[in-house]
């Protein structure tokens, strides 16, 4: 367990100086206009929708026995699309701004839950897969929000509060990002000093132990899916505050892009190890990269290339625990 948080504390560090490394390669590059308000307030605005699907992954991921959430940028557009599909039908979002927003997140939180309730009861109950179940509820959660919107995009418009969350800022910060940070916070305090957390962590490292134990390993791993799908429902919320209208084929590159991200924060594949601050930081890296490369001028085929090829290029290093090695201690 000793090795295990020492790698941990690494990857923090890792992650830590890679920011940093981008932040002045960004200024450099650019002159200083990387580091503008502006930039960072609007880099900072594109991480939540993202990082939050991450975080989800990383739960999944963190259940072991190959537990990795597949479903997630589905089911945050089939939130967004059927809530206000739903909602639309009850409230005007042009007269009763407050009540259709109130409503649209709502809705919108219930949906991802139920579906990640879905995934979690598949995955416990019948014994399926957790990748071959998360891709299946994935491909259903996109056909039903295209059934729902009839494959065109839904219009959301722009009420108080639900744009406020996507558009506006406080303190100079986006409210959507402030948002972001809070939640995570949440659910990292969750995992440090709650049964659920302890139980998560030895159901995916020592799962025979959490057997013996008398751990309840299906109620978790059905917990940890529906939370897992509140974060989506939640994504799908900023994804609506910041668009005027929702569709189910939003972010087609976001899977890839959060399984990334945990990968990078140094959640193991076989589960049982995952640090909430780590997802953060790799999520701000990757939004770093990707607006460094938008600056370079690159197309977007050339970032999923990027992407791709740090995925493996983690994988390799999470497999060979190189990380651990350079800051494991010499002396023992």
């Amino acid at each position: 367990m000793e090795g295990a948080v020492r790698r941990v504390d690494g990857q923090f560090l890792v992650l830590a100086a890679i920011n940093v490394v981008l932040l002045a390669l960004g200024a450099a590059i650019s002159g200083g206009s990387f580091l503008s308000v502006f930039n960072l307030q609007s880099m900072a605005g594109q991480v939540p929708e993202i990082g939050l699907l991450a975080i989800g992954v990383m739960l999944a991921m963190c259940a072991g026995d190959g537990g990795i959430d597949l479903s997630g940028i589905a089911l945050a557009n089939l939130s967004g699309v059927l809530s206000a599909v739903l909602v639309a039908g009850l409230v005007s979002s042009a007269e009763q701004e407050g009540l259709y927003s109130a409503l649209f997140i709502l809705g919108a939180l219930v949906i991802g839950f139920l579906g990640g309730l879905v995934n979690g009861t598949l995955i416990t109950r019948f014994r399926i897969t957790p990748i071959l179940c998360t891709l299946g509820t994935q491909m259903a959660f996109t056909g039903l929000a295209v059934i729902v919107s009839g494959g065109k995009a839904v219009v959301v418009g722009s009420p108080e509060p639900l744009s406020s969350i996507g558009n506006e800022f406080w303190f100079g910060a986006p409210i959507s990002f402030i948002l972001f940070v809070a939640v995570a916070a949440l659910i990292g305090v969750a995992l440090k000093v709650s049964p659920f957390g302890r139980w998560l962590m030895l159901s995916g490292s020592n799962p025979k132990a959490a057997l013996y134990a008398g751990f309840p390993r299906s109620a978790v791993v059905t917990a940890t899916y529906a939370l897992s799908g509140t974060l989506s429902g939640l994504s799908g919320v900023i994804i609506a505050a910041r668009n005027v209208n929702v569709k189910w084929d939003y972010g087609a590159s976001y899977l890839l892009i959060a399984i990334l991200i945990a990968v990078m924060a140094g959640v193991r594949p076989e589960g049982g190890y995952g640090r909430i601050v780590c997802v953060v930081f790799s999520a701000v890296a990757l939004q770093l990269m990707s607006s460094l490369l938008n600056f370079g001028g690159l197309s977007n085929f050339v970032r999923d290339f990027a992407w791709g090829a740090l995925l493996l290029a983690f994988l390799a290093i999470a497999r060979y625990d190189l990380v651990g090695f350079v800051f494991s201690d010499r002396r023992r």
